[in-house]
């Protein structure tokens, strides 16, 4: 496919897995980033899942998600509240020949039971806004703003949207900044999401640089015990090329492996 066929003014058609997956994204708006790649990996659907990418944004989940385990997949849906995104969304799963196994659905997460059923999903998984109001790094555009900071929901009403729609025993993933680890742990017990596995995120290997992200895994009522799995390195090292675990994550055969 010729990228510069679905550019348009202010939209940039971007590619992942060596060209095989497109993705139309603002360029001025809020864009994705190895967040988004990470969550989407971390937790490969079990066959005939039922998946909700929660907070979608362009769909690059729900994409990546399709590309990897297509065959496995019932279906996927993506809810995503801002109109514009969630028209991209919807182009880049025409673009990629998903129309038969993706939904995307624009609208309030804090409302999530008018567009789905309770427990209708296997896994959710979510990048969530992880900036509260007024903190976190500015933003120049009010989509970028809305996407990344905590205007339209909190913490506690995007855990509560996901524990509405996951079936029992199903499992929920998020990707969450390292120094809020203690405030989601918190609110996935209480909404009965028990965490089942944790890894770490870093830039690189150091000795004292603190993680910078955390991915967890939480089941829905499930039982006691937790694994912590090893950390996860995005650079090999300081301003040098990517760890072989995160080349993994863009290897359009391979995948990444946890």
């Amino acid at each position: 496919m010729d990228s510069g066929q679905v550019e348009q003014a202010g939209v940039s058609c971007d590619t992942l897995f060596a060209g095989r997956l497109h993705c139309l994204q603002h360029r001025s708006g809020y864009r994705f980033s190895v967040d988004a790649i990470l969550a989407a990996h971390f937790s490969p659907p079990l066959p005939g899942a039922t998946v909700l990418d929660l907070g979608g944004g362009c769909g690059v989940i729900a994409l990546i998600c399709l590309y990897r385990w297509q065959q496995q997949i019932a279906s996927v849906s993506c809810l995503e509240l801002q109109p514009g995104l969630a028209g991209l969304a919807s182009r880049n799963m025409a673009m990629n020949g998903y129309a038969d196994k993706m939904k995307v659905v624009q609208g309030d997460l804090r409302n999530i039971l008018d567009f789905f059923p309770a427990e209708s999903f296997s896994q959710v998984i979510c990048n969530p806004p992880f900036y509260k109001k007024n903190s976190g790094r500015p933003c120049l555009d009010q989509e970028s703003f809305v996407a990344r900071h905590q205007v339209h929901c909190t913490l506690q009403e995007v855990v509560a949207a996901a524990a509405a729609v996951v079936k029992n025993r199903g499992k929920v993933v998020f990707v969450y900044p390292a120094t809020g680890l203690n405030a989601l742990l918190v609110t996935l017990h209480q909404h009965h999401l028990v965490p089942k596995r944790l890894q770490t995120i870093y830039s690189y290997p150091d000795a004292v640089a603190p993680a910078r992200l955390v991915l967890v895994e939480a089941v829905k009522n499930g039982g006691e015990g937790m694994q912590v799995l090893p950390p996860f390195y995005i650079y090999e090292r300081r301003l040098g090329a990517y760890s072989m675990a995160m080349q993994r994550c863009y290897d359009p055969d391979i995948g990444c492996e946890q």
